[in-house]
């Protein structure tokens, strides 16, 4: 539910105040693929790419139940892309 890679290179890969509390779990975010519908701090930039830098729902030490909150989401996209 916790994983904190302060040895990685990227680490924090956001700006934070508490890096002991940097979750590293979800390095890449499950819920950038949802698009607007992710819930987190987002931009479209003018070229079409999703800039998440603003936004730290995966790397919150308790992000895990949230996310997992939203596999079912995930899971019908998988579905509809198969």
């Amino acid at each position: 539910m916790f994983f904190n890679n302060s040895g990685c290179e990227y680490f924090p890969c956001h700006e934070v105040e508490d890096k002991e509390d940097f979750n590293c779990l979800f390095c890449y975010c499950p819920l950038y693929t949802l698009g607007s519908k992710c819930g987190g701090q987002f931009i479209y930039l003018d070229n079409g790419i999703k800039d998440c830098s603003a936004c730290l729902i995966p790397h919150r030490r308790n992000s895990y139940e949230y996310i997992k909150s939203r596999f079912s989401e995930l899971a019908e996209l998988a579905e509809r892309n198969r």
